[in-house]
């Protein structure tokens, strides 16, 4: 009787999982996720804008009109075709062509600032977690240091040294980010290396590097791509916030936070659009990396996510 009861659990077992699929799970959590689907569908839509911006934009971002200057939105030409669809700004250009390029500098800046950071940020936590000791001591006292600081308050000295310029703002702002991957990945190095896979690879005498970045790294990926998703929304506030002081990248590169910086004389002069519609692009962006950022949290975490 105990066997035949057994017997029927064990198939159901398999058939539960008979049907399972990594993607089919995924793409389902997802849809049941309104939240995060919404996300998703909007962060698309902004990357292929930042990656087509050339072609969607309808005007040069640069080209001056001072006749056109501060037009309001839906202003139509002659011919009663649309001429510009969320207005001009005070130099007469199109603020819908600016924004699509701004787009495309925020998105660079968030993504490559995250992979700076967070390459820099697991090598050191990782040989900071797995070998301890003096290793260990260094690095986290950097990290004390580093953070003893406003993060903000580094980032206009060190571009104030180096001067202006895309790969500047992006070294400084990955370098910034190197302390939060680094505390997470040594913190899960340390309870990973007290696991039996990993004493057994040195049984069998596996590198250390091999170690580390071939069975270590896998198992504590999923805890850094979720802050690496929180961190892309921060470094794109960031850049926002730096370009909105006059110290992200050049001035005819044109950024969503210089777009804010350049409309605040008209906040109180009814010329809502222009600060409205860059405003707009940084929080509904913002947003939605920190919405698909909670949900991944929710999806890859053991103790939540349930086999569909």
């Amino acid at each position: 009787m105990f066997e035949k009861k057994t017997k029927t659990i064990n198939e159901n077992t398999e058939e539960e999982y008979k049907g399972y699929s990594p993607i089919k799970s995924f793409i389902k959590s997802l849809i049941n996720s309104k939240w995060a689907f919404g996300s998703i569908i909007w962060l698309l839509i902004i990357i292929n804008v930042a990656i087509f911006a050339s072609q969607i934009s309808p005007y040069d971002p640069n080209r001056n009109n001072i006749v056109e200057r501060v037009a309001p939105p839906l202003t139509l030409d002659k011919e009663g075709n649309m001429k510009y669809l969320i207005g001009s700004d005070a130099l007469g250009r199109d603020a819908f062509s600016r924004l699509l390029y701004g787009a495309r500098v925020s998105l660079i800046v968030g993504f490559a600032a995250v992979f700076v950071g967070g390459i820099l940020g697991v090598l050191l936590g990782m040989y900071a977690g797995y070998y301890g000791r003096i290793v260990d001591d260094v690095i986290m006292r950097l990290a004390d240091i580093q953070l003893a600081f406003p993060f903000i308050l580094l980032a206009i000295l060190f571009l104030v040294v180096l001067g202006e310029g895309l790969i500047n703002l992006i070294l400084v702002l990955g370098i910034g980010q190197w302390v939060t991957y680094a505390r997470i990945a040594r913190a899960q190095t340390i309870s990973q290396k007290e696991k039996e896979y990993v004493e057994a690879a040195k049984a069998l005498g596996v590198s250390n590097f091999n170690i580390m970045f071939g069975s270590i790294l896998p198992n504590i990926f999923a805890p850094l791509i979720v802050i690496a998703s929180f961190n892309v929304a921060s470094v794109i506030l960031a850049e926002a916030a730096l370009s909105f002081l006059g110290l992200g990248v050049p001035p005819q590169i044109p950024t969503w936070g210089a777009m804010l910086a350049e409309s605040r004389d008209h906040i109180f002069a009814r010329r809502w659009w222009l600060p409205f519609f860059p405003g707009m692009a940084i929080l509904l962006t913002v947003l939605a990396f920190n919405i698909v950022g909670d949900w991944l949290r929710d999806y890859l975490d053991p103790r939540l996510k349930e086999v569909e």
